[in-house]
């Protein structure tokens, strides 16, 4: 579990910044969606762990609401690029 849930969190600004050198609004919102998925398959991650006890609840629940916050702003910036 801890090195899909490293790779899930470094995949998302990862993928941020590989979609920030590229040439088009299109390729880069592109890059955006990969990152959303990672962040969502983190979440899923996180769910997981904390359902198995195997972190305190109340680490789960700071993680998932900041990661909330990313998801909807990366959602957001993936729309204004749509636009």
């Amino acid at each position: 579990m801890i090195s899909q849930i490293t790779r899930s969190a470094v995949s998302i600004p990862s993928n941020i910044a590989e979609g920030a050198s590229r040439s088009s609004e299109k390729d880069f919102g592109r890059f955006l969606e990969i990152s959303l998925g990672s962040a969502f398959e983190l979440e899923t991650q996180l769910r997981i762990v904390r359902k198995r006890k195997y972190i305190n609840n109340d680490k789960t629940d700071n993680l998932l609401l900041e990661l909330e916050s990313l998801q909807k702003r990366i959602s957001g910036f993936r729309k204004l690029l749509q636009k």
